[in-house]
């Protein structure tokens, strides 16, 4: 299959349609999906550019230059979960650069990808994406269950628990639910959706087998990177909801 540059302009044929949904049930999302299509065809022909430079030029600290602005537009997203929380963005990009660390370097130490551009910004993309992913889930969570349990926390701070003694039940449900969406998808691939980077390669002309060895690499590390970046952000952040006097923020 084939593209040219004039055929992908039918390709928003298919964001007319949302458009015209949209329309037609008074949802009120036009400018959203209009903007979600011109952020992404955008931003998505610019990263193309970009990569085909860093791939040519083969430099390390292109590289690294990639991945820092992955993480910081990451941390962005995720860190928008907890506004209210002083300092959560820095938390966050902690997170996810040792996650990204751990992750990507047991995969090159033991061989599984070759440390190339071509390997190493791409990887690296999908760990810091799955584990953006995690951290606002968190977050969202952790927001959710720390109202709805207002009255035990602050039951057992008053009784001389410790911070991390009185929310340690919230903490653990919060890392649990961030990370169930990763484990539910390891649980359904190939049954129900075939991701997207097997089906590239497929489309591209690779093997079946070989496209199902790289998507089975892909999501083993994703479960890994999930439970790196849940811990480690449940770790650092938890201080965040009380203030510095150890009272549950209201």
């Amino acid at each position: 299959m084939t593209y040219s540059s004039f055929s992908l302009w039918f390709a928003f044929a298919f964001v007319l349609i949302a458009l015209l949904l949209s329309v037609w049930q008074k949802l009120g999302l036009e400018k959203e999906i209009a903007i979600g299509t011109i952020r992404s065809t955008v931003q998505l022909l610019l990263i193309g550019y970009v990569l085909q430079f860093v791939f040519h030029s083969n430099s390390i600290w292109f590289i690294v230059i990639l991945i820092v602005m992955m993480v910081t537009v990451a941390a962005k997203n995720a860190a928008s979960r907890g506004a209210q929380l002083p300092g959560i963005f820095w938390r966050i990009v902690f997170s996810l650069f040792i996650t990204e660390i751990i992750t990507m370097g047991l995969l090159v130490a033991f061989k599984l990808v070759t440390p190339t551009p071509q390997y190493l910004i791409p990887m690296s993309g999908m760990i810091i994406g799955s584990s953006m992913v995690v951290c606002g889930l968190y977050l969202n969570h952790m927001n959710r269950e720390t109202e709805s349990a207002r009255g035990e926390i602050e039951a057992l701070l008053s009784l001389g628990a410790t911070p991390r003694q009185a929310i340690q039940g919230v903490l653990k449900r919060a890392v649990k639910a961030s990370m169930i969406p990763t484990f539910d998808t390891m649980k359904t691939i190939g049954l129900v959706q075939l991701p997207g980077m097997m089906t590239g390669m497929i489309v591209a002309g690779a093997s079946p087998i070989e496209a199902v060895r790289y998507q089975i690499l892909i999501m083993l590390t994703f479960s890994s990177s999930a439970a790196i970046s849940a811990v480690l952000i449940s770790l650092v952040s938890y201080r965040l909801w009380f203030t510095r006097e150890a009272f549950l923020r209201s």
